[in-house]
């Protein structure tokens, strides 16, 4: 199944990071010696994607200018002698979008993935992918290719992340039917009521359909507008929505604590390798 475009939804204020968040976007908040960003468009390009389409705020003009050319910077290095490091910012190989999320109006996770819509023709799928947290492979391996090999040509898939037991009451556990497919999502249960220990993170292979079905779902209880509701309502429609276990870790750098852990992960291993 040939997929070449993702979704990356990155408008969020990164109120849980805030202060730095005012000036920072969330999604350019560095793990390592690169922002969050660049590992979930990494990990996309060894997957094959060859387009992304960037939902961002209106505000938004950092994460442009980290995948486009720096002449100034160039210059700079080449008159230091420092030509080898042109290869580290050299701008991204693959077409880009920039869709501004209006920072007034519809609100949650399927808002920005309707707006990407009219970049999807009939017949295609795309991977869709929050910009605030990532699967980490030390091996190198991409987990977004993993996710595609495993979506058959015309349905959709879903990454899962399995849990301790006692942890899952902190996620949206999936109901997985008895064929490996996707029912629904439990938000938050307690763990002798939890459907299975398998989350949500948020990661997805969508067709066209569902992706332009998120126009139109209604808000949810929580006053927002999800994509889960989408995903769930072509599920129980009789569409096919495949659960794949997830292989790489997990790091979300959304809260002080997880983006901590991503950082520790990430330098301890850089360190490692030197």
């Amino acid at each position: 199944m040939e997929i070449t475009k993702a979704i990356i939804p990155v408008a969020g204020w990164g109120t849980r990071m805030l202060p730095i968040t005012k000036a920072i976007e969330k999604c350019m908040l560095p793990v390592g010696k690169r922002p969050i960003i660049d590992y979930v468009v990494q990990d996309c390009l060894a997957a094959g994607i060859r387009e992304f389409i960037f939902v961002v705020s209106e505000q938004s003009s950092q994460l442009e200018a980290y995948y486009r050319s720096n002449i100034h910077l160039n210059d700079y290095l080449r008159r230091k002698g420092k030509e080898d490091m042109l290869p580290l910012i050299a701008p991204l190989k693959a077409n880009m979008h920039f869709v501004t999320q209006p920072s007034y109006g519809k609100y949650g996770t399927a808002v920005p993935v309707a707006l990407a819509s009219d970049y999807i023709n009939m017949g295609e799928s795309a991977v869709v992918l929050m910009g605030d947290d990532f699967m980490y492979n030390p091996d190198g391996s991409s987990e977004v290719a993993r996710l595609i090999a495993a979506t058959p040509a015309g349905e959709c898939s879903i990454l899962a992340k399995e849990v301790p037991h006692e942890s899952i009451s902190r996620y949206g556990a999936i109901v997985i039917d008895e064929s490996g497919h996707f029912r629904e999502i439990v938000e938050k249960p307690r763990p002798e009521e939890a459907p299975s220990d398998y989350a949500n993170i948020g990661k997805y292979v969508l067709t066209k359909q569902v992706i332009d079905s998120c126009a139109t779902i209604a808000v949810s209880p929580r006053g927002e507008y999800e994509l889960t509701d989408a995903v769930t309502r072509f599920a129980q429609a009789g569409g096919a929505v495949k659960v794949v276990p997830a292989v790489g870790q997990h790091l979300d750098g959304g809260s002080l604590d997880g983006w901590l852990h991503a950082n520790n992960v990430v330098c301890n291993l850089i360190k490692h390798n030197q």
